[in-house]
């Protein structure tokens, strides 16, 4: 241990890393979730990388000329623990999706995106949109009907792009879809940019939060120790924290395996490889949102701007999700305070900024609804109608409520 004192300082780094108390509420977890999430989607993700190949030239598979890349994964389902190890890599997808989207409700609604953590709301909100980004490279990689069918969706999105589209689906894409360069390209983003561009974000969200800690309940702030919000109370990194954390992360992966074993997702033998026909497929939850909204707009719609056309794709595909991310941007922003907020706020005391955000939380849920109108038997007349009354509702509603409880105290 001298010899590696001498050389890397480790007692200076844990005085000044290890020792940085960690909040002891359990909502702070959610995190760690997506941190453990995205290691267990990149220790997977080196193991399917040994068994795929991102190629569309057409390989004999049960007496049949399919895609490389297709009966590259129905093989990876045929060979010990291939099926395991990749329905654990989609619900750890799942899974990272889902604990950031509850971190950024709990960073929302207690407010801890202020002053002075503007900028790591910012960086976390980039986490989310490149997480989705490499969610969404994933989906092209089986190559099968559903795969090619949702990718195409999103191609003409880009393409409907005014002015740019061209150019960027060709970037993006690897030519005019479906290109045979399409799969590699999409692998490279999948396994090596957008993987790398998420641990810069990791890194640069732990760095911030280190500088600046975290925000903790309100209800220490009384606590001498808390020494006038300037010291965090709760337990340091190293050791107690870690005791903690890893045996969640076990416990984490116990509940990832658990589900790959009795809950199947994304059988892409059912799909089948890519054919003529586009059957009616829905993009898993966390896009529904987008396909739901594109639902509700009328497909004649067009509008000519400067020369740049504005299709019901550019409207519901582009500039609805941008419209949403832009605000999600602006809100520590437009909530300014003068002083440092260390503390979290109370919900509750909080009436247009908690009514805000459940009004627009069921808005986002009332449009991932509108992707199953043809299931409920609902026009988007209708839809629309439901839309609006359920986010204005409940936005009124809950202001009215929060105001006068507030008024009350």
């Amino acid at each position: 241990m001298k010899w590696f004192e001498e050389r890397l300082e480790l007692k200076k780094f844990n005085e000044k890393f290890l020792t940085k108390t960690f909040p002891s509420h359990p909502t702070y977890l959610l995190g760690e979730v997506a941190l453990f999430s995205f290691i267990t989607l990149v220790l997977t993700g080196i193991f399917l990388g040994f068994l795929y190949e991102p190629s569309v030239r057409l390989v004999p598979l049960f007496h049949a000329m399919v895609p490389a890349a297709y009966a590259s994964v129905v093989q990876m389902d045929l060979k010990p623990m291939g099926m395991l190890i990749r329905r654990i890599h989609h619900w750890s997808a799942m899974l990272m999706v889902s604990s950031l989207i509850l971190h950024f409700l709990r960073v929302y609604f207690t407010g801890a995106y202020r002053k002075p953590r503007e900028l790591n709301w910012l960086v976390g909100l980039a986490l989310m949109g490149i997480s989705l980004g490499a969610a969404f490279t994933g989906y092209l990689l089986p190559y099968s009907q559903f795969s090619v069918t949702a990718t195409s969706i999103a191609y003409y999105m880009v393409k409907s792009i005014p002015w740019l589209g061209d150019w960027l689906s060709r970037l993006i894409f690897a030519g005019t879809f479906p290109s045979t360069a399409m799969v590699p390209r999409f692998f490279f983003f999948h396994v090596m940019l957008i993987p790398a561009i998420i641990i810069g974000l990791i890194g640069a969200h732990m760095v911030i939060l280190v500088k600046q800690k975290h925000t903790e309940p309100r209800a220490n702030a009384g606590r001498p120790e808390a020494q006038g919000g300037k010291r965090l109370i709760g337990i340091p990194i190293w050791p107690e924290q870690a005791v903690i954390s890893i045996p969640f992360f076990l416990f984490l992966l116990f509940a990832l395996e658990l589900l790959a074993t009795y809950v199947p997702i994304n059988v892409i033998e059912l799909y089948g490889a890519p054919s003529p026909g586009t059957p009616v497929m829905r993009p898993d939850w966390y896009f529904l949102w987008v396909y739901g909204f594109l639902k509700l707009i009328p497909g004649d719609l067009s509008v000519t701007i400067l020369g740049g056309k504005f299709t019901p794709e550019t409207i519901g595909g582009v500039i609805f999700p941008g419209t949403v991310f832009l605000i999600l941007a602006l809100i520590p922003f437009l909530d300014r305070w003068k002083e440092p907020q260390n503390y979290n706020a109370n919900p509750l005391a909080r009436p247009f900024m908690t009514a805000f955000g459940l009004g627009g939380g069921v808005f986002i849920l009332m449009t991932a609804i509108a992707g199953y109108i043809d299931v409920l038997h609902l026009t988007p007349k209708a839809m629309i109608g439901y839309t609006i009354a359920a986010t204005v509702g409940v936005w009124v509603i809950s202001y009215i409520v929060l105001a006068a409880g507030k008024r009350k105290t």
